[in-house]
């Protein structure tokens, strides 16, 4: 299934790097600056990948249609714009994974729905991501995922044609805009997923519980 591809474009946040940490933390602050308690990061885990929406869900339960949403969303944007790079690290294996997957031959790089105004920074911050050959964040194109707009941009970046790309992910839109820009897809399964949620009904091609089975699934060379 994996025999043909020469590129791989991955999602951000709950498949590269675990940035629930800053989220949390940021979320977590906006409760102390009102005299309330921190909440413990498992709370947030599972919704990261809702970003503020989700965060500011978890932090005081107000949804997007509330009058002061906007309010506070702005100021959770702050907060995480002053610690995005404190805590958020690569998950254990990808920096082995992203080695392997250039001494073999591959081209690879990042779509994510984060900002550019975060995503700038954070990917600045950590050295791995020196060497993708594509970074395209949510408001790079007129569109998000789950539309492939951003999945085929930066497959022409790579210089590849999509059905010579896989793209990894933990969220259901990440498989949604994958199939629709015409890639093999993967559920990153160690990722945040989202509560409650059964990845398995997103039918993606395959399902890998950490980073480094994408290198078994792409029969990637082990290291010198």
């Amino acid at each position: 299934m994996f025999d043909d591809v020469e590129a791989v474009l991955f999602d951000l946040d709950g498949t590269l790097i675990d940035s629930a940490p800053d989220l949390g933390a940021a979320a977590n602050q906006m409760r102390t600056d009102r005299n309330m308690s921190s909440l413990p990061l498992s709370d947030y885990r599972c919704l990261v990948g809702a970003g503020a929406r989700g965060m500011i869900a978890v932090a005081f339960g107000v949804t997007p249609d509330s009058v002061n949403f906007e309010v506070l969303k702005a100021e959770f944007f702050a907060n995480y714009e002053a610690r995005l790079t404190l805590s958020s690290v690569a998950f254990p294996g990808v920096s082995e994974l992203v080695f392997r997957l250039q001494q073999a031959g591959f081209s690879w790089g990042v779509v994510t729905n984060k900002a550019q105004r975060f995503t700038v920074p954070l990917t600045q911050a950590i050295s791995l991501f020196a060497r993708a050959g594509s970074i395209v964040s949510g408001d790079t194109t007129a569109y998000a995922k789950p539309h492939p707009a951003p999945l085929l941009l930066a497959a022409s970046h790579l210089g590849f044609s999509p059905e010579k790309c896989v793209y990894v992910g933990d969220d259901e839109r990440d498989i949604v805009a994958g199939k629709a820009a015409g890639m093999r897809t993967v559920t990153a399964a160690y990722g945040y997923l989202g509560a409650g949620v059964d990845h398995r009904t997103w039918n993606a091609d395959a399902i890998i519980h950490s980073p480094l089975e994408l290198a078994v699934l792409l029969n990637l060379p082990k290291m010198a």
